[in-house]
C-alpha cells in the first residue's frame, strides 16, 4: 500500500429495516486464561455459547447469519453463526503497511467499515470500507493523519458512519457521508466519552454511547439525535458516580436492540463486568450475565433466532 486511497463513495444502500431482537454476541475478557473471547448469549443470559478465543467481536450482520470478527491469523474475518465456518479477509496481506480494523456491517451487509492506523505512514489513517465478503476494494471515507478516526456503527438508512474523531485539536463524535462529506459534530467540545463507541438506533434518530460528565465520574449513558441536538443522559439506576468511589459503578459501551425499544451495555463494579439490558427510558434494568471470571466489554443485538 504505497499512497492513500482515494475517497470513493460506498454504493448507496438500502434502509436497514427494524428486526426481531434476537441473541447477544459480546466481547470478553476472560481473567482466568487472559484469553479475549466472543459468546453469544439471548436476552434472557440463558445458552451463552462460546464462538470463538483469542478474538474479539465486531457486529452481527443484520440477515442475522454473520459475525465480524477481529482474529489474528485471519486479518480480520466473518464467523458463520449456525455452522462456525470462519471467512478470513486478510486485510492485513491485502494491505500492508496499515492496520484495518474492520467490524461494522452496513446497510445490506455488502461492505464493511473499519478504522484505518499506520505507524510507519500516518497519512493512511482514517475510515474505510472493503467488501464483507473477501475484504477487497478498499474505499477511503475520512483522513486524519496522525490522528484516529474510530467508526462505531453505520446509519440504518446505510448513508453515513457515526465515529470518534482523537486528534491532538479534537476529541468527538462525529456523523459524515459515506464520500467523506457532510462532515457534522454531534457532541460539544470538551465532553469526555468512551473512545470508538456511539451506536444508531433503528429509527435512525438517535446515537447512544457512554460518557464521563464530569470527568471525574463514572461513565454514564447519553442520548443525543443524529442532527447533534437533544443530548440528554439516560437516567439508568445506579450508573455513575466519583472515580475515586470503589462503590460507584460504571456503565458504558451501548447498544440498541434491534426493534430500538432496549439497550444492551457493560456495567462495570469492583467485582467486574456484565451485560445489562435496559430500556429505553432507562427503566427495566436486567443483568444478563454473571460471569466472575470473566469481564464483559461490550455487546451487539442481532436478529438471529433465540435457542428454543
Amino acid at each position: 500500500m504505497s499512497s492513500p486511497p482515494p475517497c470513493v463513495a460506498a454504493n448507496s444502500a438500502a434502509a436497514r429495516p427494524r428486526g426481531i431482537n434476537g441473541k447477544i454476541v459480546t466481547n470478553s475478557d476472560n481473567l482466568v486464561t487472559g484469553e479475549e473471547q466472543v459468546y453469544a448469549v439471548d436476552p434472557d443470559g440463558t445458552n451463552r455459547t462460546l464462538l470463538a478465543n483469542n478474538s474479539e467481536t465486531g457486529q452481527w450482520s443484520h440477515d442475522g447469519s454473520r459475525i465480524s470478527i477481529g482474529l489474528a491469523p485471519f486479518g480480520g474475518a466473518i464467523l458463520q453463526f449456525d455452522t462456525g465456518v470462519v471467512t478470513g479477509l486478510s486485510l492485513d496481506a491485502q494491505y500492508p503497511g496499515v492496520f484495518l480494523g474492520c467490524g461494522l456491517w452496513s446497510a445490506d451487509d455488502a461492505r464493511l467499515a473499519c478504522e484505518g492506523l499506520s505507524d510507519g505512514n500516518p497519512a493512511f489513517n482514517g475510515i474505510y470500507t472493503v467488501r464483507s465478503s473477501d475484504g477487497g476494494d478498499l474505499r477511503r471515507v475520512t483522513s486524519d493523519p496522525g490522528g484516529d478516526d474510530c467508526p462505531s456503527d453505520y446509519s440504518p438508512n446505510g448513508k453515513r458512519l457515526v465515529f470518534t474523531r482523537a486528534n491532538e485539536t479534537t476529541y468527538a463524535l462525529f456523523t459524515v457521508k459515506l464520500d467523506g462529506s457532510g462532515l457534522r459534530q454531534i457532541t460539544p467540545a470538551g465532553m469526555e466519552f468512551n473512545f470508538c463507541n456511539g451506536n444508531w438506533s433503528p429509527q435512525g434518530n438517535e446515537i447512544v454511547f457512554g460518557a464521563h460528565v464530569p470527568s471525574d465520574q463514572r461513565s454514564t449513558l447519553w442520548d443525543v439525535h443524529s442532527d447533534g441536538s437533544g443530548l440528554r443522559q439516560i437516567p439508568i439506576p445506579g450508573c455513575g458516580g466519583p472515580l475515586s468511589d470503589p462503590s460507584s459503578i460504571g456503565c458504558f459501551n451501548p447498544s440498541w436492540s434491534r426493534d430500538g425499544q432496549k439497550i444492551v451495555f457493560v456495567r462495570g463494579t469492583a467485582d467486574g463486568r456484565d451485560l445489562y439490558t435496559v430500556d429505553r427510558d432507562g427503566s427495566g434494568l436486567f443483568p444478563v450475565t454473571n460471569t466472575p471470571d470473566i469481564d464483559e466489554l461490550g455487546g451487539d443485538w442481532g436478529t438471529h433466532a433465540l435457542t428454543p
